[in-house]
């Protein structure tokens, strides 16, 4: 049982890289498993989600998210796991059943100002703190803003203040 282990963990990172895309031009990497675009952003589905070591239940858990909604990028895939990198950086590995395709958004600034149309002279609905989390519902490719909504305020905020919308994205509901 040791020695799968080893050999699981040695050829994870290999049998969790994506594949090239097989259409016509160069795109985004697929997934093996699913075939979506890797890296891709999805969120949390529940409150409770272990992050494992590894592709597996018999892999350690090394943390748990407490945040349903939270935002996450996928950065590889192997059968029904998903590799993950997390707003603050950590990376690890979730079941295919603890994430949504529905898309968040998490502030990674200070003190983002929640506008109440698409540009910087837009009145002010909120100011968003740190850490803050919500649905990602737009954002156009051109436009340095994205349309959000959190459990009181809906309006854009700039794709600089925040994580879960990769530049140049454009985002539909």
């Amino acid at each position: 049982m040791f020695r799968l282990r080893l050999i699981l963990l040695l050829l994870a990172p290999l049998l969790c890289a994506a594949a090239p895309d097989p259409g016509t031009g160069p795109g985004p990497a697929r997934g093996i498993s699913t075939g979506l675009p890797v890296p891709r952003f999805v969120s949390l589905r529940s409150d409770e989600v272990n992050v494992r070591a590894g592709p597996g239940f018999q892999y350690p858990v090394n943390w748990v998210y407490q945040r349903k909604g939270l935002p996450i990028e996928i950065i590889g895939e192997f059968n029904v796991w998903r590799h993950i990198l997390a707003p603050d950086g950590g990376t690890g590995w979730v079941h295919e059943a603890t994430i949504r395709a529905q898309r968040g958004f998490y502030v990674t600034a200070t003190e983002a100002p929640l506008r109440s149309s698409p540009n910087s002279g837009a009145s002010v609905v909120a100011y968003l703190k740190h850490g803050v989390s919500g649905f990602l519902m737009r954002c156009t490719a051109t436009s340095a803003y994205c349309k959000v909504a959190t459990e009181f305020h809906r309006g854009y905020i700039a794709r600089s203040d925040f994580w879960g919308a990769f530049p140049g994205e454009t985002v539909k509901p």
